[in-house]
């Protein structure tokens, strides 16, 4: 389906001769981008959060823009430019307050570059969208829905011009309005096709979130059911499956890191905590116990106004890590630290093979059914509604319609 609608497009496209090579990546992201060479890469990720072909072209025809417009040759030519002037400033004057000013000012024209580019390949993917008879309205619609979901994931939405002065991507609503500016160009909101169910039909079951040997997120749990290990944090804690560690964050903005390291099971963990790793760390905190059979020892630190708390636990030959950190201690701090850790526990092999991977399931609304009844089914999450309705971009307030399809995440039969 990818590669039928990526050679739709190069039809469409200021260079219809090009070849191109498509890989999608299988991570659960939500990315594309694209190489010099005419490679593009978009991951399962975005092809689970998209709703129609029109969608998916409107992010393949960007990254064509991208490779027509030279865009990465352009961007390397102004790098090199921006660190030979670096270069050039520390030879000559060394570094002073007045040569960090022109540095600064050099990264912001270097990202507003980028953000000029972005803007461009948005503007260029959005007439080839169109020249392919799909609806140009999708950019602005997937840029929306992949706002919402940044959001959901990340408990912060992408509006601030501030954090954004230095980012390669302009901010999520600048770029939606641009979109929509671009797409009326070509007529109304009905002027091209979505192709929606044959979109949705192609992705019937892939396989959505985390590939089972990185483990998954359940709710606030994680699962590795390779490694045979699980963990909960309390309420209020968000997690996040990235490929160096798992992450966690409050909206207090504690933060959590759990990882595994390479620790020869002959030396002492309270030697392992004491080599150096740590900063700051309060020797007078070690302690060593057990945490449901499993050898731990746990610890405090304090650095930069910042308060850790830490915990090794070793199983057979594998280490693994708990690293809390907060800048406001309180009793919930302590608490959560102390029930995450003392939930961490090994898992039978049936008990492992009994957590299977999500999918995607693709459903028709029938009678009775309701925006609600539906995201009950959803597993993986505790915001069902939520994550239901940003899958499937319904509007606040709306409702499912009957005969409608729509994307449902379950475990894999």
């Amino acid at each position: 389906m990818v590669a039928k609608l990526a050679g739709r497009l190069v039809a469409a496209s200021n260079e219809p001769n090009r070849p191109y090579r498509i890989t999608i990546l299988n991570s659960p992201a939500v990315n594309a981008f694209a190489l010099p060479g005419g490679y593009l890469y978009v991951t399962r990720g975005l092809l689970a959060l998209a709703n129609d072909k029109a969608e998916l072209a409107a992010v393949l025809s960007h990254e064509m823009a991208h490779v027509t417009a030279r865009h990465a040759l352009a961007r390397a030519r102004a790098q090199q430019k921006n660190q030979l002037m670096s270069k050039v400033m520390d030879n000559m004057v060394g570094k002073t307050s007045k040569t960090a000013s022109i540095k600064a000012k050099n990264l912001v024209t270097l990202a507003s570059f980028s953000q000029v580019q972005e803007l461009e390949a948005d503007k260029e993917g959005i007439g080839t969208t169109f020249r392919a008879g799909l609806d140009p309205f999708a950019a602005s619609r997937f840029l929306a829905t992949m706002g919402k979901y940044a959001q959901f994931l990340t408990g912060q939405a992408d509006n601030d011009p501030k954090a954004n002065f230095l980012s390669s991507h302009p901010t999520t609503p600048q770029r939606i309005n641009t979109a929509i500016y671009t797409a009326r160009r070509f007529g109304g909101p009905d002027v091209g096709d979505r192709e929606r169910e044959d979109y949705l039909a192609a992705i019937d079951g892939m396989l959505f979130g985390d590939a089972p040997d990185e483990g998954f997120v359940r709710e606030r749990s994680y699962i590795h059911p390779h490694l045979r290990i699980r963990f909960t944090l309390p309420k209020g804690y968000r997690l996040e499956n990235t490929s160096k560690a798992v992450l966690a964050v409050a909206k207090d903005g504690t933060a959590m890191r759990f990882d595994g390291v390479s620790v020869s099971p002959d030396v002492p963990l309270t030697r392992y905590l004491t080599s150096g790793w740590v900063s700051g760390l309060l020797t007078g905190s070690i302690r060593e116990q057990t945490i449901n059979g499993q050898p731990a020892v746990i610890a405090a630190a304090k650095a930069k106004g910042w308060t850790f708390r830490i915990a090794v636990i070793r199983v057979q030959s594998a280490t693994y890590r708990f690293v809390f950190a907060t800048t406001q201690p309180n009793a919930a701090y302590e608490s959560a630290v102390t029930e995450t850790i003392n939930s961490f526990q090994t898992l039978s092999f049936q008990q492992a093979q009994a957590f299977k991977p999500l999918t995607i399931k693709i459903n028709t609304v029938g009678w009775g059914d309701t925006l609600q009844s539906l995201a009950k089914q959803m597993q993986g999450t505790t915001d069902k509604v939520e994550l239901f309705s940003i899958l499937n971009d319904i509007k606040e307030g709306s409702q499912v319609k009957r005969g409608q399809m729509v994307k449902q995440i379950i475990a894999q039969q």
